[in-house]
């Protein structure tokens, strides 16, 4: 079934959700302090923002299930969580941390499951927008590409102890 741009992590795991449509102060503010998006304009963030759904996620809540398909990036605007792979821990995120890029670049499930430790704030984006960010942003697509394969190394090297 094909999905919109009003489909959202909600078939994973029923997550509400709310478009940000660009006019939203607090989610283009939460941009200029992500890292990835350093290298952006003002007017490079305002157009990502668009792309962007912001949704606010409860502790507890699995944002990836290992395994499944993955249908969302995910960009953490605050909070923290755990990934976990096989059950063990592998990494926690953060403020700025993005997880579920492996699985839109090589159409593979999900190489890990991502649970909110606290309550968050996400920034999401679909298969779509995903691939309208990194054509219209090459600055940020290097970034995404980097950062997959350093978790591809962080992933082979074993659990967080």
């Amino acid at each position: 079934m094909a999905r919109t741009h009003r489909d959202r992590p909600g078939k994973e795991d029923d997550m509400t959700s709310r478009k940000n449509r660009g006019g939203t102060d607090a989610c283009q503010a939460a941009l200029e302090g992500i890292g990835i998006f350093s290298e952006l304009t003002r007017a490079q963030q305002k157009s990502l923002a668009r792309l962007m759904t912001c949704v606010p996620v409860k502790a507890g809540r699995a944002l990836t299930t290992e395994g499944q398909n993955g249908r969302e990036f995910m960009i953490i605007v605050n909070g923290q969580a755990s990934v976990r792979r096989n059950g063990r821990l592998v990494a926690t995120l953060g403020p700025g941390d993005f997880f579920g890029e492996m699985s839109l670049i090589a159409g593979a499930p999900r190489s890990a499951t991502v649970i909110a430790e606290t309550d968050m704030l996400i920034e999401t984006l679909n298969r779509r927008e995903f691939s309208s960010m990194l054509d219209e942003n090459p600055a940020v697509a290097r970034k995404v590409l980097v950062g997959a394969v350093k978790r591809l190394h962080e992933l082979d090297a074993g659990p967080v102890d």
